[in-house]
């Protein structure tokens, strides 16, 4: 990568005083500061009319606008009357089936039918909270690239009433890059966790009706018992969010954790930018809105909050796993089929895993949650169904990363001298040993 900010300034064959030389840095770019002051003014007001973002490093209006246009492009009807019945009414028989599968409660009061443009609006919340700690470093990164001392002397004088426009700039940036991921996995999801985090509003379960439907397309399966699957797996989710107090802040603590140890290729940008006419804002604004690369820096630290989140994730993905194929049994005539539906959707690289890569820079394996699911089923049957889901009222006493490589030992040596009343209540997040907190990440 260049030394220059943005690769401005990359060195020519035409000698030391032709434009793209060190000491005209801006020369590549057919200007000088001047004009770069310039458009960057522009530039400013270009995104000042798309939204101020509110104060976060990532411009979330922009983001917003972005996925709901995704998404309307391709058509997102309103909910009918007829589908949001249907909805709940699925969702209130899961429950009342989950009755009989699980001894934590049902987890939904309000149950709810959206469009994928209402996911987008009701799931933001949730996003901004995990997107929020790489889009500083994405930020920050492109910040010291083009305000830093990289500049001649001369031109450091006037960089310190650019950083808030270059800032502004990267927000940008990085919003348009959520948004569009964003707008991408609105299409693909049927409910609020298909990506195993918390990201309704608490004490709402919700399906979209056209995932609903594409998930269905070429099944040849009654679209009703395909709803009523998945409404069994939304529910399930939500009796975990809701009634185990420590795990919301244990999944969003993890990803946060990870992302503190993501750096930012520039190089893309640097090739965008350099020989653009300083005077075509719109081409600027065309020009960065590739796709950041996000790269993880593999310290032991970075290794250990990747272990403790796929960790996270698998455990709570295996758990809905065997808990909805147990009741969906005998009673779905297609369970196994729709069971298998899911697992082959996640093997081809399914929603959670395109967004964390593109968000979050974290690839989630399936083979993680095939061990956890395993692990979950050999508990089942040695300690029932309290002694399973027993394990999920305290953070020190579930498995850790080595324990889905080794189910037995967990469930017939760790588990066989099960006593909460040593252990404290539930915390509301765990302590820093907790679940998965090794440094290996297999």
């Amino acid at each position: 990568m260049s030394n220059t900010p943005f690769g401005f300034g990359r060195p020519s064959d035409e000698g030391d005083d032709k434009p793209g030389q060190p000491n005209d840095p801006f020369g590549a770019m057919g200007g000088d500061m001047g004009q770069f002051a310039d458009m960057l003014h522009r530039f400013a007001d270009m995104l000042g009319s798309q939204g101020s973002g509110g104060e976060g490093p990532l411009n979330w209006d922009l983001a917003k606008n972005i996925a709901r246009h995704t998404v309307t492009e391709q058509g997102d009807p309103s909910i009918v009357s007829t589908e949001r019945r249907q909805v709940e009414d699925a969702l209130r028989l899961a429950d009342l089936w989950l009755d009989e599968g699980t001894t934590l409660p049902a987890g939904i009061r309000t149950p709810q039918a959206w469009s994928r443009s209402e996911w987008i609006e009701n799931t933001l919340p949730v996003w901004s909270k995990v997107c929020d700690p790489i889009a500083a470093r994405m930020v920050d990164s492109m910040g010291g690239a083009l305000g830093g001392g990289d500049l001649p002397q001369e031109m450091q004088a006037m960089t310190g009433p650019l950083v808030g426009m270059i800032r502004q700039m990267a927000g940008a940036m990085v919003g348009g890059q959520a948004g569009q991921a964003l707008g991408t996995l609105a299409r693909d999801v049927v409910g609020s966790t298909d990506v195993g985090l918390p990201l309704a509003p608490e004490g709402v379960g919700a399906l979209l009706p056209a995932g609903v439907t594409a998930f269905g397309k070429g099944l040849e399966i009654e679209e009703d018992e395909v709803r009523l699957y998945l409404a069994l797996r939304e529910a399930a989710h939500q009796r975990l969010f809701a009634h185990v107090p420590w795990l919301r802040s244990h999944l969003l603590g993890a990803v946060e954790d990870y992302a503190r140890g993501i750096t930012v290729d520039l190089s893309g940008i640097e090739q965008a930018v350099a020989g653009l006419d300083l005077n075509d804002p719109e081409a600027l604004q065309q020009a960065l809105g590739g796709e950041l690369q996000l790269q993880p820096e593999e310290t032991p630290q970075q290794k250990a909050a990747l272990a403790r989140l796929e960790t996270a994730l698998a455990l709570v993905e295996g758990w809905v796993d065997t808990v909805v194929n147990s009741v969906a049994e005998g009673r779905l005539p297609e369970a196994a089929r729709l069971a298998e539906a899911v697992r082959r959707r996640r093997a081809t690289g399914g929603p959670a895993e395109h967004t964390f890569a593109t968000l979050v820079g974290l690839e989630l394996r399936p083979r993680r949650l095939r061990e956890a699911g395993a692990l979950w089923r050999a508990l089942t049957e040695v300690r029932g169904q309290d002694g399973r889901d027993a394990v999920w009222e305290h953070p020190d006493l579930m498995p850790t990363a080595d324990d889905l490589g080794d189910p037995d030992s967990f469930v017939h040596d760790k588990q066989s001298d099960l006593d909460l009343s040593q252990l404290n209540d539930a915390p509301d997040a765990p302590p820093e040993d907790g679940p998965g907190d090794k440094d290996d990440p297999a």
